[in-house]
């Protein structure tokens, strides 16, 4: 037997500092690595290029939703076909019961050349969240706004004085369209609206406007209170129209130059900073009874006047 020289009990090596371990590496090779991901979530799997496209499709698909609006239902169709609100397409279920009115809006927009669509009836409920569509949906592109400063030098490039109306707390669309209506009648030359808590130009503004927003430009303010400051430094007089105004409409008479007009809805009014910078706070003469006018009704008296005024002015040489 080989002789241990030294201590007892203690073996003889020639390796000399500490012994070295594998940093734990057999370990962690020894260690499961779960389950196998599904092939979709594979980045080199043909599976998970299939599922990026179907995503990237849906993205756009949703994107050209919610910049687009769907007008549903035939009268509605027919109306907005009939105001000449531009539209990019009509869908028609397939199948749909065909009668009169279906045929007209058919008929209305190949005569715009407005592309016809046929598509399953699901996939128009789909698109409209419900099935009352009555078969059919006309689809209107997002409406495109101008600037107050482009407003402004479009009217001063015309050499005329400008008659704008802004809108304050106006929140139904069939208001908004119908004060473009008047405005567009009475000789206007645009309307300013907030770009938030406000009516916007959708297809039931379009449809009351009776086609006359294609021709009259709306603008989108941030703040009407720096808005209503910038046409005063253009030369525009702003006028507010509230209950129990220093002036009544028999008894003003700047109508006839550069105006802004301020309207706002019959249950709030103007906003209280908005009618702190107004030059004059006006009211419309009426029957003690009655507490107020609908706003597109008021603007309409009040464009009336200062169309009436403008025409006088004009008369007299002035």
């Amino acid at each position: 037997m080989a002789k241990n020289h030294g201590r007892p009990g203690v073996r003889k090596t020639n390796k000399k500092g500490a012994a070295k371990g594998s940093g734990g590496q057999i370990r962690r090779g020894l260690k499961g690595k779960g389950p196998t991901p599904k092939a979709e979530d594979r980045v080199y799997h043909v599976a998970h290029k299939r599922k990026k496209e179907a995503e990237r499709r849906a993205q756009g698909r949703h994107s050209r939703e919610s910049t687009t609006e769907l007008v549903v239902g035939r009268n509605p169709v027919i109306e907005c076909l009939h105001a000449r609100v531009p539209a990019t397409a009509l869908y028609v279920a397939e199948g749909a019961s065909n009668d009169d009115r279906l045929s007209e809006a058919v008929q209305t927009a190949a005569s715009r050349s407005i592309p016809l669509i046929e598509v399953p009836r699901h996939e128009l409920d789909r698109m409209t969240g419900n099935g009352m569509h009555q078969g059919i949906g006309l689809q209107i592109p997002p409406y495109e706004y101008t600037e107050v400063f482009d407003l402004i030098s479009s009217v001063k490039d015309r050499g005329e004085d400008g008659m704008i109306v802004v809108l304050d707390n106006i929140t139904d669309p069939r208001n908004l369209g119908a004060v473009i209506r008047s405005v567009a009648a009475f000789g206007g030359h645009g309307v300013v609206i907030p770009e938030r808590r406000s009516a916007s130009v959708t297809a039931v503004a379009w449809r009351t406007s009776a086609g006359t927003a294609a021709r009259l430009p709306v603008a989108r303010a941030t703040n009407l209170t720096r808005t209503i400051k910038e046409f005063q430094q253009n030369g525009y007089q702003v006028v507010g129209l509230d209950a129990g105004g220093e002036h009544t409409l028999d008894t003003y008479d700047g109508g006839a130059g550069p105006v802004v007009i301020v309207v706002g809805s019959e249950g709030k009014g103007i906003s209280r900073l908005v009618k702190e910078n107004c030059d004059v706070i006006m009211s419309v003469p009426m029957t003690d009874w009655v507490e107020s006018l609908n706003a597109s009704v008021a603007a309409g008296v009040v464009l009336s006047e200062f169309a009436r005024q403008r025409r006088a002015a004009v008369s007299r040489g002035e």
